[in-house]
């Protein structure tokens, strides 16, 4: 095993550094409330009578027992599929309660939206936000004060940053994350992609275009790319705040009923053990927990809107990470993983080649990991490098192989499909912004063309098949920022940029928006911050300005004199709408993509 890497060693001294007053501040509170808890047993006899009175057959032990009373926060609805296995989840763990002697209630649920669904839809620019309202729900549903420890179902994209922040306001309690995983394989990603290329052209029919969508979404579960959902589920792990192994298990399994019940085990032994040794969920995290959690973005390649969700969790914990900082560790991380959209492979064929075990242990073994950052599972982050299986019905775990069991999927560090992560930082004349090229040819890492401007998603579209984009071009698509409209992702585009691109034009999309964990190819510098509802310099770019987008020197800029320029406002801007309106408080108090663009904190 190799010392710790200078660099990952010097992030995170210098995290800890400028995040000193308000880490400590943080965890003094929590320490503060583990002496204090639990208070369920403090509560006068009418309040524990309302708890008591949902129990059901538990009702006697929750109101005269002494043993854990366990609060399920759960994201289930029957839309989406990565949470639609969720609906059984509360009575199984009810019963695997019992038999530790533990009590469960399900202390409340959370919004949990498809991202997938409000693609190029108004609902989308509710999606950020629906991260932070998240965070708020989980605070409602444990501030009952009535939990000795807690569970919190939840996958996709903005839920399960959103359980985290909120779960680190009652982080004195032993906590972990309970995933359902992913589907199994349908129609391959590739192939998905290339019939909604097909269908921007023209090409392929409606119909066409639903039966590929059907065969690839076609069972409950996570979507099968490597995006956000899944990327979550990467960094529970390298944060140790699951069940080793739990994260790509298929739902149907029993391996996965069995993960689901060791979760609850696990968070009942740790209520029941004394204050000064139990495993809370402030004392399963610090700054090296974060270091980890990003090493493994790069490593992996996953999606991009963790530069927004990583720096919002941290900020929960009282911890500042930075976008520089996110840089410099991709930049001394080897590329181990080709998921799509980075490869071809999805998340089971990744899973079976080695999987996130494989990728931990190559990770710890390079020096490249807090080998020493603690974690809610005993055993240290070495525990989490292990693959979990059965054995005549009980819950074993083994050691990651020793080999890739397939290379054009998974690599080890000594032989990485690419010498860093692939994620940059970006600046210039039009401030910061960052890109993903891992997915991207090394020929589209440098584009120089000039701006064509557009302020909304349709009319970008509608210039696509009109035919008038046909050439170079750097597309910009501005007032996509969080102040001004919530920071809808642009996924929506990627099938025209791609047909650009394929006709051999030089393309390059340039926004305060986002892009989708599901995206690629396109070289997109995304999060512009100043975005221009601030007044950024993205706001003064006008059509035919030369631009250059250049990734290998991590520069973006606008090759004109924008200081003479007035900024366009961003004046246009829809607010009402599909609960827009609702959100108005939130767009005034967001901060900027650079900070995690949270209204919260």
């Amino acid at each position: 095993m190799s010392p710790l890497h200078p660099v990952v060693a010097a992030v995170t001294q210098r995290i800890v550094e400028r995040s000193a007053a308000t880490h400590a501040a943080w965890r003094e509170r929590m320490e503060a409330a583990v002496l204090a808890a639990p208070a369920r047993k403090d509560l006068p006899c009418s309040n524990l009578a309302h708890v008591a009175a949902g129990g059901g057959n538990d009702k006697s032990t929750l109101a005269f027992g002494a043993s854990p009373n366990v609060g399920v926060v759960t994201a289930y609805n029957d839309m989406l599929s990565a949470h639609r296995p969720f609906e059984a989840y509360p009575e199984l763990l009810r019963q695997a309660g019992r038999h530790v002697g533990a009590t469960v209630q399900v202390a409340g649920g959370v919004p949990a939206m498809c991202d997938g669904v409000t693609q190029g839809r108004d609902g989308m620019e509710l999606s950020l936000f629906s991260r932070d309202v998240i965070a708020l729900s989980t605070a409602v549903a444990f501030s009952h004060d009535a939990f000795d420890a807690g569970l919190l179902l939840g996958v996709c994209d903005k839920i399960v940053p959103g359980l985290f922040m909120g779960a680190a306001a009652f982080a004195h309690l032993p906590l972990l994350f309970v995933p359902a995983g992913p589907m199994a394989s349908g129609l391959p990603n590739k192939a998905k992609a290339e019939v909604r290329r097909r269908f921007a052209e023209g090409k392929a029919t409606r119909d066409e275009l639903l039966s590929s969508e059907l065969g690839a979404y076609h069972d409950v579960g996570t979507c099968t790319f490597y995006g956000t959902a899944n990327t979550n589920q990467m960094v529970l792990e390298f944060l140790g705040l699951h069940v080793p192994g739990a994260a790509f298990v298929q739902p149907a399994l029993p391996l996965r009923h069995a993960l689901t019940v060791a979760a609850l085990e696990h968070v009942a032994a740790e209520a029941a053990r004394a204050p000064a040794e139990r495993r809370t969920l402030a004392r399963s995290l610090d700054a090296r927990s974060l270091v980890n959690a990003t090493v493994g973005l790069m490593a992996t390649g996953g999606s991009t809107n963790h530069t927004l969700h990583l720096p919002a969790m941290a900020r929960a914990l009282g911890l500042e990470l930075t976008w520089e900082d996110m840089a410099d560790l991709s930049a001394v991380t080897p590329l181990l993983a080709r998921v799509y959209p980075n490869g071809k492979a999805d998340v089971n064929h990744f899973h079976a080649a080695g999987g996130l075990a494989f990728v931990l242990r190559e990770l710890l073994d390079a020096g490249l990991l807090h080998e020493d950052a603690p974690t809610a599972w005993a055993g240290g982050l070495r525990a989490q490098a292990r693959e979990p299986f059965l054995v005549d019905s009980k819950l074993q775990w083994r050691a990651a192989p020793l080999k890739s069991l397939d290379e054009d999927v998974l690599r080890p560090v000594a032989n990485p499909f690419a010498a860093d992560g692939g994620m940059r930082l970006l600046r210039g004349n039009l401030g910061r912004a960052v890109i993903k090229v891992s997915a991207v040819e090394p020929a589209g890492w440098v584009v120089q063309a000039p701006a064509r401007v557009f302020t909304n998603q349709a009319d970008l579209v509608a210039a696509f098949k009109a035919g008038t984009l046909d050439g170079d071009a750097v597309v910009v698509v501005r007032g996509q920022g969080p102040k001004a409209n919530g920071m809808p992702e642009l996924h929506g585009l990627t099938p025209a940029l791609t047909s650009l691109m394929s006709r051999g034009y030089r393309i390059a999309l340039v926004t305060d928006g986002r892009m989708s964990g599901a995206s690629g190819t396109v070289p997109a510098a995304i999060h512009v911050t100043p975005e221009a509802a601030d007044g950024g310099p993205i706001a003064c770019i006008r059509d035919g300005d030369l631009m250059r987008l250049d990734a290998r020197a991590g520069t973006l800029e606008v090759l004109a004199d924008l200081g003479s320029r007035e900024p366009v406002p961003v004046s246009s801007v829809p607010v009402f709408g599909t609960g827009r309106e609702l959100f108005g408080t939130a767009r005034a108090a967001v901060g900027t993509a650079a900070s995690g663009a949270s209204f919260i904190l």
